[in-house]
């Protein structure tokens, strides 16, 4: 299967700031950083007023996922999931916030892409279900679930395989 890359630089007019952004394309098909996704779900839940911390973002990332996988067939975004004691975790995006402990995360920042309409309809139903749901019941859910009991291993982050996550979800 082949990757490429495209970089491109983005121009933000009111902050004066440029940055990169980089594109994964696999097969033809692009990824999206977990970063710019994770950004969208923070904007999504401050614009509805639902209560977003790092614990609850990465429930959210891995059942994005999980929808994409089986809806699309293809990933979200291109980094791994791993099995913490917690659930399922994407680092970069554990890293990025974990300053907000179990706080709400506040990131005015935009996603440094644009989504498709359906992209958004995707990720929308999934924050909306999740919405209903604390971080501990989410933390429990993923617990019963095979992609992280297969997994799991205490004192190691062990990959949850996308195709694990797909097949899981598919039944």
């Amino acid at each position: 299967m082949s990757m490429d890359l495209l970089c491109c630089m983005t121009y933000n007019n009111s902050t004066k700031k440029g940055s990169f952004i980089i594109i994964l394309f696999v097969g033809g098909i692009c990824m999206y950083s977990a970063i710019d996704i994770a950004k969208y779900i923070i904007q999504y839940c401050r614009k509805h007023a639902y209560y977003i911390s790092n614990l609850k973002l990465q429930k959210i990332l891995y059942f994005v996922q999980a929808q994409f996988l089986v809806e699309t067939g293809k990933p979200c975004f291109y980094e791994d999931i791993e099995a913490w004691d917690f659930g399922p975790v994407v680092p970069a995006v554990y890293h990025e916030y974990k300053y907000f402990g179990s706080s709400s995360i506040i990131d005015e920042n935009p996603p440094t892409v644009c989504f498709t309409k359906i992209e958004k309809e995707l990720m929308n139903a999934i924050i909306e279900e999740c919405s209903n749901y604390s971080a501990s019941d989410l933390v429990e859910l993923t617990h019963d679930q095979s992609p992280w009991k297969d997994a799991y291993q205490k004192y190691h982050n062990n990959v949850i395989s996308n195709d694990a996550i797909r097949r899981f979800f598919e039944d």
